[in-house]
């Protein structure tokens, strides 16, 4: 059976730029250094008033679609993960296809956290293997700063906003996606998550909105810290061991970019050599979904012809995913 390929990526942030400095300035209770020290993070974009996650997932796609020399008008699917859409109804995904004028498109949501990426490569891979579809865009976008209490600084120094972007097909010459797999753990999902905006507590009310419902809930910030890294480790060594491959054999890993201790611990539970490792937090902290996304964008061109690329990312839900890329 032929094999997907990424035949373009992209990726776009938004322009204004939120320092530790600035929230320094904010009066929030902490500074550059404390925030460095714990996150690792230094700054993060922040989408502007009236940008849409369809907006930013739009500037992505166009980029991740000009290098796969195709137009917006041959995509036959759109996958969007996001727990940020414009609306709950309609998708992300319908926004952005008319945005895009992909005519000939189904799109619809993926929702599963900072896992989102891997997962919906992986949706688009069984659509491309069962010659459903002939060309997909898998675009993951989030504007995190708008679920934030800024007055909290254990949650509000951690995000930011942005979109990456990738053009799928199968068969070709191009990168080719050796294997994708996904998890979930439902029993935990209450460890992370917004509690305001669905079914369970709609209408938003003033009750709501004063309790904070609307706002990202990190339950056990230590307990997450600790599963994160254990599903890190887990998922990666899952898309080895299925393509009879060797950790040494992977040239490259990105992970999901939530916390540079959490990457360092990472790096060292697996005796890895630290420059074998893609991050981009400290520009621009945890992008959600995104992040692995816009990572892989951003290092395309690093990347050599032949090396091995491992992803893997852990999120709310929980969610946990991982895949194998051979450039």
């Amino acid at each position: 059976m032929a094999s997907v390929k990424i035949l373009g990526t992209g990726s776009y942030l938004p322009s204004s730029i939120l320092t530790n400095y600035d929230l320094e300035k904010r009066g929030l209770d902490t500074t550059h250094e404390w925030i460095v020290q714990r996150t690792g993070i230094s700054e993060r974009r922040i989408a502007a008033a009236g940008e849409t996650a369809s907006d930013l997932g739009y500037q992505a796609s166009l980029r991740a679609l000009n290098m796969a020399g195709l137009t917006a008008a041959e995509m036959d699917l759109i996958i969007v993960a996001t727990i940020t859409p414009d609306t709950c109804c309609p998708s992300a995904a319908n926004w952005l296809q008319a945005k895009l004028v992909a005519p000939r498109a189904v799109t619809f949501d993926v929702t599963a956290a900072c896992s989102g990426f891997i997962f919906g490569l992986n949706v688009a891979e069984q659509y491309l293997k069962n010659k459903t579809c002939k060309n997909v865009l898998v675009v993951a976008a989030e504007i995190m700063s708008r679920t934030l209490d800024w007055k909290d600084r254990s949650t509000c120094i951690l995000w930011g906003d942005g979109a990456g972007a990738a053009v799928l097909t199968l068969g070709g010459n191009s990168h080719e996606i050796l294997s994708t797999h996904i998890h979930t753990d439902g029993a935990n999902g209450q460890d992370l998550l917004l509690p305001g905006g669905g079914s369970k507590t709609t209408p938003i009310s003033h009750d709501s909105v004063d309790k904070g419902l609307h706002y990202l809930n990190m339950i056990e910030a230590n307990l997450s810290f600790r599963v994160a890294v254990r599903r890190f480790i887990e998922s990666i060594k899952e898309p080895i061991e299925h393509n009879h491959l060797r950790l040494e054999d992977i040239n490259w890993i990105i992970p999901h970019q939530a916390n540079h201790r959490i990457i360092k611990n990472l790096v060292g539970q697996l005796s890895l050599n630290e420059d074998k490792i893609f991050t981009n937090i400290r520009e621009l902290g945890n992008t959600g979904s995104a992040s692995t996304g816009i990572c892989l964008s951003q290092n395309m061109d690093t990347i050599q012809k032949d090396a091995l690329l491992g992803i893997t990312v852990f999120g709310g839900g929980y969610s946990a995913g991982a895949a194998i890329l051979r450039f």
